[in-house]
Formats: structure tokens, sequence, C-alpha cells
């Protein structure tokens, strides 16, 4: 963007900010001046440049029963999750409840749920907040975590990347686990670690051919040089387009933006709208001032409200109101229309500063079902998923919990999860149908030369099952035409149509 381009779209959203005195309804109108301007300037259609959304997803949670106990990020030390109230929900800390409950960030079926929102969602893929690989404080156990979700996401087709937490570093040198003399030797092997199990993954995310790399600060590792040399390990194809927090380094390719609960501290704690107006005009203004960043990542967030206080963690960060899905809506639209290509929103599941898009007891999938909206705006017109398709993932998960040491419906599930994946919503559909209803379903049905053929999913007997004819609804008898076992394995059922008309059902031979 020219610097006349930058200056319009600017002096729009000062001037719609000043109209209503930064009331947060012009919040929303300032930044919709902003793009359109913007787009004016550069002859292109908005959101016509490709975006690719990431969430930025925390792996830290540990729960009960799948650990023998509940970890750090429900409890804080403060809250009890083994104590549950006249709602039937437990004690955690976090002033959101997530639709499935607390959860173990290693459960495969909790990880499962997840990639399934992601691609529901319309998101492209999860960035993950790492604190590297080190047996130091709930490190390690967090990157087992991380790399459990990685194999999801590759099973679900969807894009992976790391934020990078030097935060770590800093702890451990003051732990004595490291030596500062050696921090950055140890930076260096942290990064060939990610080399070998991330960067050369073909799923990893890049930017230009370069993967993606995001630092939260940087909080220890602040000078250029000392990155330069972190980075100069790596193979010459794997340099990382390297992108740390509201400043970009010279080593970096840019920046993102991050919820700026700091200027709250002016506000009694609150962040109002138009201060947030305030630092996000100002973070683009640093995007484009001379040399222009050659990227930047957009972030967009529905909310911030900690938890810290209560806990007796520390005091808290600041609070920035949902304002009934307005704060969402308006920073996701400012980074759908952008010139950044990626925009990452944040958070997926930070429970414990509320910055959550996972589905709640509180906002059900609304925030989710705002994503999918967005994308069909400003990236992918046909994109057809909708707010009811998200309940698919949920049904899975219950169906999982459902049946956790049945091998022929585990089978079935996955057939489930593949035909999602896949965009074959309506038979996913008719398979938990089947399963919720203890009946067999019947789904991909075509006839070609007169031959039928159908799959046969939903709930399926160990004792095998029945396809079943006949030719009156009303009055007739059906007959067994085949039969088959009780497997693991897709069932297929082909068979000659003949001349009169026939009805076929499946049904179990057993309970």
């Amino acid at each position: 963007m020219s610097g006349a381009c930058r200056r319009a779209a600017l002096s729009a959203a000062n001037l719609a900010l000043r109209a209503c005195n930064g009331a947060l309804c012009t919040f929303d109108f300032a930044f919709q001046w902003v793009a359109l301007v913007a787009a004016a300037c550069l002859g292109l259609n908005v959101g016509a440049a490709p975006k690719t959304v990431m969430v930025h997803y925390m792996p830290w949670f540990v729960a009960e029963p799948y650990s023998s106990s509940w970890g750090w990020h429900w409890t804080m030390n403060h809250f009890t999750p083994n104590v549950i109230n006249t709602n039937g929900q437990r004690e955690i800390a976090s002033w959101y409840y997530p639709l499935i409950g607390p959860y173990d960030s290693a459960d495969p079926v909790v990880l499962e749920y997840h990639v399934l929102l992601m691609k529901l969602g319309g998101v492209d893929g999860a960035i993950v907040d790492w604190y590297g690989m080190d047996n130091y404080n709930d490190y390690a156990a967090n990157n087992l975590r991380t790399l459990a979700l990685f194999d999801y996401t590759r099973k679900a087709g969807l894009k992976f990347s790391l934020c990078y937490e030097d935060a770590t570093i800093k702890n451990e040198v003051s732990g004595g686990f490291i030596a500062a003399t050696s921090a950055v030797t140890h930076a260096q092997q942290t990064m060939l670690y990610v080399q070998t199990n991330f960067f050369n993954d073909p799923s990893f995310l890049r930017w230009r051919n370069q993967p993606v790399l995001l630092n939260v600060g940087p909080k220890y590792f602040t000078s250029n040089s000392q990155w330069v040399a972190i980075f100069s390990v790596l193979d010459p194809t794997n340099q990382p387009a390297f992108f740390t927090e509201d400043n970009r380094l010279p080593v970096g390719a840019g920046a993102f933006n991050w919820p700026p609960m700091w200027m709250s501290q002016t506000n009694n704690g609150v962040l109002s709208a138009s201060q947030l107006a305030t630092y996000l005009s100002l973070f683009e203004q640093k995007v484009f001032a001379p040399p222009a960043w050659p990227a930047y990542v957009s972030s967009a967030f529905p909310r911030f409200h900690d938890i810290y206080a209560q806990a007796g963690v520390s005091p808290s960060y600041g609070y920035l109101d949902d304002s009934n899905g307005l704060t969402f809506s308006t920073t996701l639209h400012e980074a759908m229309a952008d010139g950044s290509p990626i925009v990452q929103v944040v958070t997926f599941n930070d429970f414990g500063e509320g910055t959550i898009v996972e589905p709640t007891v509180e906002y059900g999938y609304r925030d989710l079902g705002m994503v999918q909206q967005y994308r069909r705006q400003y990236i992918q017109s046909d994109f057809a998923y909708t707010t009811n398709d998200l309940m698919l993932a949920t049904r899975l998960y219950n169906q999982r919990r459902a049946y956790p040491s049945n091998a022929i419906i585990s089978a079935e599930l996955d057939r489930t999860f593949t035909n999602i994946v896949s965009g074959n919503l309506d038979y996913a559909g008719l398979e938990l149908t089947g399963l919720e209803s203890n009946r067999p379903a019947i789904y991909n049905v075509s006839v070609t030369n007169g031959q039928l053929k159908f799959s046969i999913g939903g709930y399926l007997s160990a004792s095998g099952l029945q396809v079943q004819t006949t030719s009156n609804l009303i009055s007739g008898l059906w007959q067994t035409i085949a039969s088959a076992p009780g497997t693991t394995n897709i069932t297929t059922f082909i068979g000659s149509i003949t001349p009169q008309a026939a009805f076929f059902r499946v049904r179990n031979a057993g309970p």
C-alpha cells in the first residue's frame, strides 16, 4: 500500500472514531472504512489476496481421568475440578466452560474433536503455543501434547505451526537448568529439534517457502544478532519466516498483533473500543512505515477475561468485553480484509484468559460460526459449512465416549471422521444418526447398469447384519437377501435391481 493510500485509510478510521467519540459501534464502522479505502487504493477486491486462517492453540491441559491428576491450567492451585456444582459443571480456572467439559490435551478423542472443529469451522490449521522440548516444568509434557495434536492435524489435512515462547529459556536460566552462557547454544539445539520434528513435515505452514515461526515477545533473546545466531544452524530451506509480537526484528519477516491488555491499565483495567482501534491503527502504521515489512500476521480475538486475580496467580491483565460478538466480528473483519497473508485467531482454547473460540456452554458454536461466515465472504465464496455442521464434531466425540472399547464401532467412527474431513458430511450425518439410534444406516447409494450399491454404517452389531428386501411396505414380508458378519471393515452391498419395485433395509442380526 502506498503512503498516500495508507494515510487515507487511517484518516478515514480516525474520522469515524472521532465522529462517535470512540463508541464501540464506531469501532467496526471505522475499520470497514480502512479496508474499503485501502482496497480502492490498491485497485483490488477486498479480500482478493489468498489468506491462511490459523488458530492459536494451547496444548497444556492435563485432566482426570485421562491423566492421574488435574493440571495447573485447570486448577491454578486454587480451583478444585473434582468439585461439581448443581449444573453438573466442574470447578475450573476459567469464567467459561468447555462444551465437552475440561479435558486433557493428550486425549486422542479430544484431539479428534478439536481438528474436526477446525476443519468444519473454516480454519486452515493450528499455531501451537510451544515451550520447547526440555524436561523442565511442564515443557516436555506440553511438547508431547503438541506432537499428538500434530498427528491429528495431518489426518485432517490441516496446516501446523509453532509460536515459540523464548521466556522458557529465561525460566531455565533462572532455575539453574541451563547456564546463561549456553543459552544461545541451547536455543540452537531447540531449533534443530524443531527442524527435524516440525519444519521438515510437508504440512508445516510456509510463507514464500519458509516455515512460519512465531515468537511471543521476544522476552529473553531481545537482540537481532542472537536470533541470527540461533537460526544459523538451520538448513537454508528452513530459515524461518519469523514473526515476533508487535515489532519486527530485522531477521524476521514481520510481526503479529495481540490483545493489548497493557493499555487497559489507564482505563481502570478495561480495554475500550477506542483504545483497541488505536492499537490496531498504530500496528498497521508500523507495518507500512518505510521500509514496509515483507509480511505480517493479523490477529482476531473475541474477548479477554482472565481469572488470574481470582485464582491468586497475579493481578488481572485487564478486561476486553465480548460485546455480544462485536469484538470478534470487528477484529476478524479487519484481519480478513487487510493485506496480511495469515490470520491468527487468538485463541482456540486459552480458558485461563477467556480468549476462546472453542465451543463453550456460554457461547456455543457462535465464534467458529463467525469464522465460517468471514471465510465465505473474504476467502472462499463456495465454503459450504455452516454452524449446524460444527455439531458433527461434537456428535462424533459423544459416540467415542459412549463406545470406548467397541472395535467395530470404533472402526465405524474412524470412517465417519474420514467422511467429515473429506467433505462427505451427509454420509457422516447418516452414520452418526444410526449410532445414536442404535440402528444400521444406509448411505452412499448408487445405481449403475441395473446394479444397486450402498454402504452400511451406523450402529453395527458384533452378531452381524442382514440386508432385507420387500416389494410392499404395507403388507409385504421382508426377505433376507444377504448377510454379513460383524467386522471392523466397511460393509458394502451390491445387488441387481429387478423390474418389480423393491425396498431395502438393513438390520442387525443381534444386539
